[in-house]
Parts: C-alpha cells; sequence; structure tokens
C-alpha cells in the first residue's frame, strides 16, 4: 500500500482491532491502536502535503475496477488535492487529539474498547468521503458517516432517549441523501461520468438549460442540508449531543456537519452555473446562520448552545459558497475546526468536573476552580466570536466581506451576518458567565470533586486554545495583506482548485476596513451586553425574557420543527394506513393481481378439462389442429 491508501486503512485497522479484540486487550492497549493509527495518518497527510504544496500535482490512486460496462467505468479511486489536503489534515489532526482527549474522558466507562473501535470507524468513512475521486466513493463514506454517527450519538443505548436521537440522525440525513442520489444520477445522465473533475470540465464546457442545472444544484443543496444541519434538516443536531461530549466535538467541529461545505466546493463546477441554486444557498445559509444563533440564545443547555452555535456556523459558510467565495468557506471550514473543538471539549472538561451535569443553571464560579479549562474556553469562545488576533476573526470577517462586495451579494446578507455575529458574542459570553461566574449553584456533593481533567484532556485543550489563536494569520484579508506587504498562502494554496470571489471588488480597501471595524464592534458590544445582563445584573436578563415573551418561547422551542415535523409524520401514517392500505391498496391489488391471477385460474380450469388420459382423446385433438393449421394454409396462399 502506498501513503494515499494507507491514510483511511489505517483508521479501519483501529476498527477492526479494537471491535474484534478490544474487549481482551488492556485498556493501555486500546487507546494506543486508537489513537496512534489516526496519529500515523496524520502524519501521512502532512507528508503528501509538503509533497502537493511544493510540486501542485495531485496523487491519484486507482484502488480497482468498481464497475464497468460499454463506455463506462467507475474506479474505486483516491484522489489527494488541495481540497483534500486541507481537509484530511483537519479530519486527521483534530480527530487524533479527540481521540487523546477521549482516553481521559472515557477511561470509567465500560464499553471503552467499543468507544474506540466506532470513532475509528466514523474517521475511516469521513477520510473514505474527502479521498473519494468521484461521487460513487464520496458517497459510501457519506452513508458510512452517517451508520457510524449513529451508532456514537446512541452510544449510551441503554438510555432509549439516546437510541433515538441516534435513530433521528440516521432518518433526517436519509432526507437529505435521497436529494442527493437524484442529483448523482442527473449529472451522470448529462456528464457520462462520476469523476469530480470530469464533471467540473463538463459543466464548464457546456451545460443542459438553466432550470435543469439549477434543480441538480437544489438536490445538491438539499443533501449537503442533511449532512451539515441546515434548515430545514438540521433537527437532528441538537439531539447528537447525546453521544459522549468527546463525539460532539468530532462530529459538529471537524468532519460531519463539515462534509456538506466540502461536496459544494468540490462541485463548484456546477454550483457557478447554477445561479438560482447559488442565490438559494447564499440566503439559506444566512438564514440558518441567523435562526441558529437565536436559539443559541436560549438554551441552558452548555453543549447545546455550542450545537446551535455550530448550525449557525455553518450557516456561515454555505452563505460564503452562495457568494461564489468557495475560498473563504474553506478557510471558516479550517478555523472552525480548532476552535469549536476546542469549545466543545472545554464543555466535556466542565462536565466532567461536575460528574455529568450539563445545565449551566446547575453550574457558576468555575473559574477559580477549573482555571485552565476556562482559560481555553474563553480563547476559543474569543476566536468563535471573532474578536482581533483571534482565528475566526479572519475567516469570519472574510465571508462578511464577500457578503458585501462580492457580484451575487447585498448589503442585506451583510446585515444579517453582522447581526449574527453579535448574536454570537452575546450567546456564547452568556455561556461563560452562567458557568464560569456568578454564584455557584453546584449541588453540595458535587462541589469537593471538582477538578480538572486529566493530563491527555488538558494537554488537547492546550493544543487547540493555541491554534484558536494562531491558526488565522495564514489568511490575512485583503486590507492586511496590502498594508503588510504579504500573501496568504491558505488562498494561494487553494487557488489552483477554488477561485477567490471577490478579489476585484476587495481593492477597495477602505471599505474593507470600515466593515471590518464594524463587525468586531458588533461582536465586542455582544460581549459587553452579555456581561450587563449576566454578570452585572442578572435580573435585567429576567426581566429581558419576561419582555421577549413568546419570541423567547418559540426560539428556545427551535421554532417547533420537531412538532412540525411530527405532525407530518403522523399525517403520513394516516395516509398510509387509512386510506392506501384500506382502499387505494386493496384496488390496484384486485386489479392488477387478483383478478389476472382468478383469469388465469379459470383459462387453466378450462383447459384443464382436456386433459383426461385418453389416448384416443389426444390423437383427436392432434388431428384437429392439423386440419385447422391446414385449412388456414390453404386459405392464405
Amino acid at each position: 500500500m502506498n501513503q494515499l491508501t494507507l491514510i483511511p486503512i489505517l483508521p479501519l485497522i483501529g476498527f477492526l482491532v479494537n471491535g474484534l479484540l478490544g474487549s481482551r486487550l488492556p485498556r493501555w492497549l486500546v487507546s494506543v491502536v486508537a489513537c496512534g493509527l489516526p496519529a500515523l495518518s496524520f502524519a501521512l497527510t502532512l507528508s503528501l502535503f509538503m509533497g502537493i504544496a511544493s510540486n501542485g500535482t495531485p496523487v491519484i490512486e486507482n484502488l480497482f475496477t468498481w464497475g464497468s460496462t460499454t463506455g463506462f467505468q467507475v474506479d474505486a479511486a483516491l484522489y489527494f488535492d488541495q481540497m483534500a489536503a486541507v481537509m484530511c489534515l483537519v479530519v486527521t489532526g483534530v480527530g487524533t487529539l479527540i481521540h487523546i482527549y477521549s482516553v481521559g474522558y472515557m477511561s470509567h466507562d465500560r464499553s471503552f474498547s467499543r468507544y474506540f473501535a466506532y470513532l475509528n470507524l466514523f474517521l475511516f468513512f469521513m477520510l473514505m468521503l474527502v479521498l473519494g475521486k468521484n461521487i460513487l466513493m464520496l458517497f459510501a463514506g457519506w452513508e458510512g458517516v452517517g451508520i457510524a454517527s449513529y451508532l456514537l450519538i446512541g452510544f449510551w443505548f441503554e438510555d432509549p432517549d439516546k437510541t433515538a436521537a441516534g435513530l433521528k440522525a440516521f432518518v433526517v440525513n436519509r432526507v437529505g441523501d435521497t436529494a442527493f442520489i437524484i442529483a448523482a444520477f442527473l449529472i451522470f445522465h448529462f456528464a457520462g461520468t462520476l469523476d469530480f473533475q470530469g464533471i467540473n470540465a463538463f459543466f464548464s464546457a457546456s451545460q443542459p438549460s438553466l432550470l435543469m442545472m439549477n434543480v441538480i444544484g437544489i438536490l445538491l443543496l438539499i443533501g449537503a442540508c442533511g449532512k451539515s444541519a441546515q434548515i430545514p434538516l438540521h433537527v437532528w443536531l441538537p439531539d447528537a449531543m447525546a453521544g459522549p461530549t468527546p463525539v460532539s466535538a468530532l462530529i459538529h467541529a471537524a468532519t460531519m456537519v463539515t462534509a456538506g461545505v466540502y461536496l459544494l466546493s468540490r462541485l463548484s463546477g456546477v454550483f457557478l452555473h447554477a445561479p438560482g441554486a447559488m442565490a438559494v444557498v447564499a440566503w439559506g445559509g444566512a438564514l440558518t446562520a441567523f435562526l441558529g444563533a437565536t436559539m443559541g440564545l436560549t438554551q441552558y443547555n452548555l453543549k447545546k448552545v455550542l450545537a446551535y452555535s455550530t448550525m449557525s456556523q455553518i450557516g456561515f459558510m454555505f452563505m460564503a459558497c452562495g457568494l461564489g467565495a468557495f475560498q473563504v468557506a474553506f478557510f471558516h471550514l479550517y478555523t472552525h475546526a480548532f476552535f469549536k473543538a476546542c469549545l466543545f471539549l472545554g464543555a466535556g472538561a466542565v462536565i466532567h468536573a461536575l460528574h455529568g451535569e450539563e445545565d449551566m443553571r446547575n453550574m457558576g464560579a468555575l473559574a477559580k476552580k477549573i482555571p485552565f479549562s476556562f482559560a481555553t474556553f474563553l480563547l476559543a469562545s474569543l476566536a468563535l466570536c471573532g474578536v482581533p488576533p483571534f482565528a475566526g476573526f479572519f475567516s469570519k470577517d472574510e465571508i462578511l466581506w464577500s457578503a458585501w462586495s462580492s457580484p451575487n451579494g447585498s448589503p442585506v446578507l451583510w446585515l444579517v451576518g453582522t447581526v449574527t455575529s453579535f448574536m454570537t458574542a452575546f450567546y456564547m459570553f452568556r455561556a461563560i458567565f452562567l458557568t464560569f461566574f456568578g454564584p455557584c449553584n453546584v449541588p453540595e456533593k458535587v462541589k469537593k470533586g471538582i477538578h480538572e481533567g486529566p493530563p491527555s484532556m488538558s494537554i488537547v485543550l492546550g493544543v487547540l486554545a493555541f491554534f484558536s489563536l494562531v491558526a488565522g494569520f495564514v489568511g490575512l484579508p485583503g486590507f492586511w495583506r496590502e498594508l503588510l506587504g504579504v500573501s496568504a498562502p491558505f488562498y494561494d494554496f487553494l487557488a489552483p482548485v477554488l477561485g477567490h470571489a471577490g478579489e476585484g471588488a476587495a481593492a477597495d480597501h477602505h471599505a474593507e476596513f470600515i466593515l471590518m471595524v464594524i463587525a468586531v464592534l458588533a461582536a465586542l458590544s455582544g460581549i459587553f451586553l452579555a456581561w450587563l445582563f449576566y454578570s452585572r445584573n442578572r435580573d435585567w436578563a429576567v426581566k429581558a425574557k419576561e419582555i421577549a415573551g413568546h419570541a423567547h418561547g418559540l426560539a428556545s422551542r427551535g421554532y417547533y420543527f420537531d412538532p412540525l415535523y411530527g405532525r407530518l409524520v403522523a399525517a403520513f401514517d394516516w395516509v398510509s394506513e387509512s386510506l392506501l392500505a384500506r382502499r387505494v391498496e386493496p384496488a390496484i391489488n384486485n386489479a392488477i393481481i387478483e383478478k389476472p391471477a382468478d383469469g388465469v385460474s379459470r383459462t387453466a380450469s378450462i383447459f384443464s378439462r382436456l386433459q383426461t388420459g385418453n389416448v384416443q382423446g389426444y390423437v383427436l385433438y392432434v388431428l384437429v389442429g392439423l386440419a385447422l393449421i391446414l385449412w388456414w394454409g390453404v386459405a392464405h396462399v
């Protein structure tokens, strides 16, 4: 096997070893296998990344022919270009850190080896998704990630609620996958290939009608919405918090929810010729970012605040894709992986210290008791809020600038993004003040045992907090590039495969600087307002909730998407059971099956009377038949 093949295979080996033998292995060996093999995948990815950075040549590996027929062949092939390199570094790098963190977090769980087997399996399928050279390979990884997420979200399957959460994620994703499959068939119908390079080349040179291009784009978007938890297929994301906290970090930071952004970017050649679909992507992303932030404002479960934050941040990435700024979306994907993983794992440190407590109303005054966890959570929060010089500032600012300056953008999109940034800062520091400051609401029996996590958890938090601070400097905005006379290595690296939308508009650096200042002031205002409401005078928060009334209830209940879908499913059940099963199906069954079968039975009964066993009768039938044949022949001569 070469380097490229080993990148996904190594986690698969970890799954097989721990899945088949883990229960008979000591825990230290389970940990070494589970963490060591993804670390080796990261090292191999880094090696290939250095190679492609120096020569720019993609690495291709054809494993075997998946299927072939006249004029068509599809291979099980891996493709490592600049996009795949960035995604693989994020998946293997952050994924390995989450594995290491899990060693301490899950140390007392009785299903230790099963947990790591599932985690390795998840990584294998995500790497297959990223490295697939064609839609078929990507879809195999796409579905594999779905089943692995079901296993991890419902990991504690003894609890029916957790099993239901895993099932919900699986079912909702199948809705999006149906649209994805239809889009794949349409793409193959027109392009005659499933290879991404061939697809993008075909649609860049010749396209079907504009309507068909938009239909294909919308179907791909629906598939991406399912995986990336965008409206209206976002309802599985909050329930995904049922799994262990490191699972939440893996799904929400570096892997599953970013798959939709990767799909849109990988098929950018299709979307760039579907303006209607692009508009839906941009405005749908903006709506998801805004509504996700409003839902995050009202939550008291610490992990659900971060879940809605993920939904909102992925919305920013979708908005950038819809504007044609695919590089910018990828940059935010890259920075988001570090600070969101740090936030989820920081929340895990808090939950670990409080023996499973997740409600922020039962926390408070933890900054002095777990100072290191607090410091890393604070740094990652500043990155998420877009405060300079943290990583999120650079990537989110570029999205807001693209919303303003892109030919497909508008001031309204920019305003929605800026208001969302304000709300992001407010709900994140609301969480900080409720969790780490104010009165201590921790039950007395838990207070004495509050402590920092083991070294495996703290070291990972430190590494992620460091990258939350420095990761953004590889993609400085145009204003800073001109001011400092430097380049943006991240954008330069992706340039051969993804164009940087808005380059021409970026020449107006004066406007860019003004908008940058406004965005920073919006974030700082959100932080200041959170301090006023949740630190300075908490009575204001209570009064604001009362004033908000139904609006607060609407947002806190997720805008009633779940009850709505529940009623839709109940309606479909009623139609299926009362109408289709009792009336339509019997009628169709009678017309298509029972009546023809009855006719055949009667005909057979008539002809069966000829089977008397009388040889003389059979001779007579033969003579009569011959006579009829001769008569017919003479009559038609």
